[in-house]
């Protein structure tokens, strides 16, 4: 059923696919990380639909494992240049990002309110870390590919892109997480 998140997904998910975005993305990593993060995680958090069974730990954990696994797996230096001058590197890429935030936000509509916050959280941390870790890399990881767009050298684009994974990234499944905690935590009115 086709939902105004859906629609605004499938929107968003055209926008980026079939904008220049892609093309202006094999010369600025900024513009990569903003195609990178709408992909994985606000087109499938609009997108994710509800598992018909609510997953296990077990489950909620290789889900995790899976989706890092993707991320910083295209985050290693000859799978993201690959994916920079590639159209079919680039495709792969995109799809298993999506594949990958799918089953995380998937997951985390499906698993409750504490295993869906756990799901994120995790998300948060392994985002939150690979984001700092490419933008306090004392050179650039990528070599000079990564500058060209907005005037600044491929080390101070490579910043600007882990800050903004670290920043942005894991806000969206911080906020996440803390809204589905949130009416676990209420305190009832009566026991004030």
């Amino acid at each position: 059923m086709l939902t105004p998140a859906r629609i605004l997904a499938i929107v968003l998910l055209a926008a980026v696919w079939l904008s220049p975005l892609p093309e202006y993305a094999r010369g600025s990593i900024i513009v990569h990380m903003t195609l990178h993060l709408t992909v994985i995680a606000i087109v499938p958090a609009l997108l994710a639909p509800r598992l018909p069974q609510r997953p296990g730990p077990f489950a909620l954990v290789v889900v995790l494992l899976a989706e890092m696994a993707v991320v910083w797996g295209w985050h290693a230096p000859a799978a993201h240049l690959w994916a920079r001058l590639s159209g079919m590197g680039l495709a792969l890429e995109q799809a298993s990002f999506l594949g990958a935030g799918l089953m995380v936000w998937a997951a985390a509509q499906s698993a409750g309110q504490f295993g869906g916050a756990l799901v994120l959280f995790g998300t948060v941390m392994h985002m939150t870390l690979l984001g700092a870790l490419i933008g306090l890399a004392p050179h650039p990881v990528y070599g000079a590919l990564c500058a060209g767009w907005f005037g600044l050298t491929a080390l101070e684009e490579q910043q600007v892109a882990g800050a903004f994974m670290a920043v942005a990234g894991g806000a969206i499944y911080l906020v996440a997480a803390l809204v589905r905690l949130a009416p676990a935590l209420a305190e009832p009115e009566a026991s004030r």
